[in-house]
């Protein structure tokens, strides 16, 4: 159950859902929808022993264009032992010129089970824009008991996208506790997205990247891993958010 929760601005929780009974069902509203230039926006979440949450957002998350400052999100999520998180935001799309810094940090322990994912928009595609000038820092770290198990860095700026190839969607989800049969499970549904997708399973923390053109394959391709995941990581079948049910569509206008 929620326990708690203090807001400053606009962010909010809505009210718990609970379709599953003892897994709380979680949507952060930001009304402005967007973030500019100078804004910060800060999201802490703790897990208790035993709890259990699915935490998504209503909408896409948005960096729009700024004369200089800097637009600031940082996350941060702290398990404790047996508690299970499922982050599952949708998309954020960083319009050309933003400048925009991303930093998620997990806290887990060895007894903490995590399913989350994370999906970037360069630029808006449906309207034919690139991400052609502008700055993105995008930092993602995984602690275990107070030890690093991942630790990433994302930079681009003005309009050098060759560290992702050129393409306009890069994604990331990640498991854990995880096994070799979720590796190799997942591999199979990573072949829709081709050669620009992969996994790795180190410390048993199932690492998935992968980039892409298509956002609507995207969107598959991710609902598809996280419904195959978490009945192995958490004994439950998958109970999806019903913002997340039925993408047919882009996520923005």
């Amino acid at each position: 159950m929620l326990a708690s929760a203090r807001h400053h601005g606009p962010l909010t929780v809505q009210r718990p859902f609970y379709p599953e009974e003892d897994v709380c069902h979680l949507y952060l509203l930001h009304p402005p929808a967007g973030i500019v230039g100078g804004d910060e926006l800060h999201i802490a979440v703790t897990l208790d022993e035993n709890s259990h949450a699915l935490i998504t957002q209503p909408g896409a998350g948005k960096f729009y264009r700024s004369r200089g400052p800097q637009a600031l999100l940082r996350q941060h999520f702290t398990l404790a032992s047996h508690a299970t998180l499922e982050w599952l935001p949708q998309d954020t799309i960083l319009f050309p010129g933003a400048n925009a810094a991303i930093q998620t940090v997990f806290h887990l322990t060895s007894a903490s089970r995590l399913l989350a994912w994370d999906l970037l928009c360069l630029g808006r595609p449906v309207m034919q824009e690139t991400f052609s000038h502008g700055m993105l820092q995008n930092r993602l770290e995984v602690w275990r008991d107070g030890l690093p198990l991942l630790i990433e860095r994302l930079i681009l700026q003005e309009g050098n996208l060759s560290g992702v190839a050129h393409h306009p969607w890069v994604g990331t989800l990640l498991c854990y506790p995880a096994n070799e049969h979720m590796l190799e499970g997942t591999r199979e549904r990573l072949m829709a997205l081709g050669d620009y997708a992969g996994a790795t399973l180190n410390d048993s923390l199932l690492t998935i990247r992968f980039l892409a053109n298509d956002n609507l394959v995207v969107q598959r391709v991710m609902r598809d891993i996280w419904q195959f995941l978490r009945p192995l990581l958490t004994h439950k079948n998958a109970c999806t958010p019903a913002n997340l049910a039925n993408l047919r569509e882009p996520l923005w206008n």
